[in-house]
């Protein structure tokens, strides 16, 4: 196995070992400075990598392989503690250094070996097109509402950036380049607005910028400079690319994402994506025989393919372990949609502490707040002493209806939030943290009423192919391990069922639930269910299996066995309803999960209520819901939506996102390891033995 040094020096990268390690997953990699043949890593021109050089120039056995952050890194910013997603790794020199070959340009300029990728690159562009993916993604899509870019004039945009940028150092650019960049902008637009983008770190004064002297004149003589617009605000790139006629660059990695935009970029500075016949290029290194000589004509997707597939390598942030461009951005995209779910200032109310340490995972994004109030009264109060509150209310289910109403009346906007549909090995009633959550900023999936986001999810998503082979397999994966909402009970059937009649479950319900009081009419009980069932069904096999939090004692709806047995067959409390699901041909329900998890293993379902997976063409249904669910869905498609694009996971091992596949894994290996069934019946001291767990676990995260 190749070998990768780190010397002791570089403690900076020593120290987040952990980052690097998958990233290399064919090299070992240790700390030390063993004279062995080896590669030592270092970051870009930064110390470490000038370390690593030196030693590798003195060395006849040791090469310098220098590492950088990816051009698709991460959501949020590294210096706020996340992670990078990708990297790139050269063993020649670094790609903002244009003075001598990088690998980059190597990957570049080998044509043929670029052709096996351009089918995988052309769909990564699209997708990172399409949804506006950057090196950095916590800024959301859109501009402020003062700002105007009316179409009867064009737009240019010119992009400062900071001094002492690597770029610009190894990139053949100095103070005075960004004043002649300026300077052509203005007179090669003369009836254009001008925009002159300006690093964030200089609106704060953390560092100094090249046009900081300019915008102080500006400020104090705007008149003098009509055309000319600073743009102070934090702005996602693409947002503003697509607005704009032409950008001037010096050397920023936006210039060449104003390609993919298909905007004119002139280059002042020599970037990477320079001098290849797709920019626009004003510094006279890039006409020198020497620099030409190193470079030929290619297309956007060639330069795409090398850099973004070839150069960068990537890691699944779902598992930690190496990955592909594809894994970072179905991961982006997934954080992204969030970020706009749960944006600004988030009030939450009648959490208990415990469930506040474990809920905050699953609200907190890079950039809102979460308030965390005892009652509705201390809520009101805040709000009323706070003159101005741009705030969004975060309820449980169907709880606090009043705070719901109140909420209407000041025109604050509501969002729900409840379990998800695979939650944990254990009951959440005995308080079994949940590994998955949804939240709804329409109304919430189980009452049928008014259209939540998982019906609009439904309804409205275009379920391409990549997404139902996903669900494809998820749903392989859940039947063969035989996984549910909460995985409680006796994976064994200690009764013969009959094989001369039809074997029907009736899933029993908690009778206050929310989706008894919103999605059923006339049948909201389970006796009456079951009742209704026998009526219709006289000569079948009839299973009840009553639900496990009623079980438990911890929820109200049980029916007596000897009532039950008049109209079922059987009571089997203990038993996996998943076994149970197995064994039948048929399930009759109110608005049980188990319908949806008995659709999933191919059983038909009857519906006498309105659950989430009714409507669409895959139950039969007492009833139906005027103008609403007219699409018709497969099976694949109610999968993809209900597992995989409406819910969040959380990984309880690390307090991160990660996604279904990986929930289930870790679900059915800590069902594993159990001794025996997860009891439904616990003791005081169990639960708050199990919730004193969950909080330790929370001070890992």
């Amino acid at each position: 196995m190749k070998q990768i040094k780190i010397p002791y020096l570089s403690h900076g990268l020593w120290r987040r070992l952990s980052r690097w390690r998958s990233f290399f997953a064919d090299y070992k990699i240790s700390v030390g400075n063993r004279a062995e043949e080896s590669s030592i890593l270092g970051w870009g021109y930064k110390p470490s990598g000038k370390r690593a050089i030196r030693i590798a120039e003195m060395s006849s056995v040791n090469s310098a392989l220098l590492i950088e952050d990816g051009f698709l890194r991460s959501m949020d910013l590294g210096v706020n503690g996340d992670d990078p997603l990708s990297l790139v790794v050269d063993d020649l020199g670094i790609y903002y250094d244009t003075t001598k070959p990088s690998s980059l340009e190597q990957l570049i300029l080998d044509k043929e070996n670029l052709v096996e990728d351009l089918a995988d690159a052309a769909g990564a562009m699209s997708l990172i097109f399409e949804n506006k993916l950057t090196k950095y993604n916590h800024i959301l899509e859109g501009l402020p509402a003062h700002l105007s870019f009316p179409k009867t004039k064009k737009h240019v945009l010119v992009i400062d950036q900071t001094f002492g940028d690597m770029s610009l150092v190894y990139g053949s650019a100095t103070a005075q380049t960004f004043q002649e960049m300026l300077e052509s902008a203005i007179v090669e637009n003369p009836t254009a607005k001008i925009w002159i983008k300006i690093h964030p770190d200089v609106l704060v004064g953390k560092r100094q910028g090249h046009y900081s002297d300019f915008l102080a004149r500006y400020q104090k003589n705007r008149d003098k400079h009509p055309n000319i617009e600073f743009l102070a605000e934090d702005i996602h790139p693409h947002s503003l690319l697509e607005r704009m006629d032409k950008v001037y660059a010096v050397t920023s990695q936006m210039g060449f994402e104003a390609l993919l935009y298909g905007k004119e970029v002139i280059t002042f500075g020599i970037p990477w994506y320079a001098g290849w016949g797709l920019t626009d290029d004003r510094n006279l290194q890039v006409s020198a025989p020497e620099f030409k000589s190193r470079r030929q004509h290619r297309t956007l997707l060639e330069l795409f393919t090398a850099s973004y597939l070839q150069y960068c390598r990537y890691i699944n942030p779902f598992t930690n372990e190496r990955g592909t461009i594809f894994d970072v951005i179905d991961y982006l995209i997934m954080m992204k949609e969030r970020e706009k779910l749960l944006q600004g200032e988030i009030w939450i109310v009648g959490l208990s502490w415990w469930k506040r340490q474990i809920m905050t995972p699953f609200l907190k994004t890079t950039a809102n707040q979460l308030r965390f109030f005892k009652s509705e009264e201390v809520l009101k109060k805040a709000f009323a002493e706070k003159s101005t509150c741009h705030m969004r209310l975060l309820l449980w289910g169907k709880k606090f209806l009043s705070l719901e109403a109140w909420a209407s009346d000041n025109h604050i906007t509501v969002l729900r939030m409840e379990d998800g549909f695979i939650r944990s090995v254990g009951l959440g009633s005995n308080l079994v943290a949940p590994r998955s959550l949804v939240i709804d900023d329409l109304g919430i999936y189980f009452d049928a009423s008014k259209p939540s986001r998982l019906e609009m999810i439904l309804e409205k998503s275009d379920f391409n192919l990549k997404v139902l082979a996903e669900a494809k397999s998820l749903q392989t994966q859940l039947i063969a391990e035989k996984i549910g909402k909460y995985n409680v009970g006796n994976s064994k059937i200690t009764q013969q069922l009959p094989v001369d009649k039809p074997v029907l479950l009736v899933p029993g319900q908690v009778e206050d639930d929310a989706s008894i009081q919103t999605g059923t009419r006339e049948i909201c009980t389970n006796l009456g269910l079951l009742k209704h069932v026998r009526e219709n069904n006289p000569q079948a096999y009839i299973i009840y299996k009553p639900h496990p939090d009623v079980v438990s004692g911890n929820r109200i709806g049980n029916i007596p066995d000897n009532i039950a047995l008049q109209f079922a067959d059987s009571v089997m409390p203990e038993t996996d309803i998943m076994v149970l699901i197995e064994q039948c041909k048929e399930v009759h329900t109110m608005t049980s999960l188990a319908g949806f998890e008995a659709l999933l293993r191919d059983k038909k379902v009857f519906c006498y209520g309105i659950p989430f997976y009714a409507g669409w063409g895959l139950t039969t249904d007492l009833y139906q819901l005027e103008g609403r669910r007219k699409r018709r869905l497969s099976l694949l498609e109610l999968i993809a939506g209900t597992l995989l694009l409406y819910p969040e996971y959380l990984n309880i091992q690390t307090g991160k996102l990660t996604n279904a596949k990986v929930t289930l894994e870790a679900l059915s290996q800590e069902r594993a390891k159990q001794q025996g069934p997860s009891k439904l019946k616990t003791t005081w001291p169990v639960r708050k033995y199990r919730q004193l767990l969950g909080l330790l676990q929370t001070l890992k995260w």
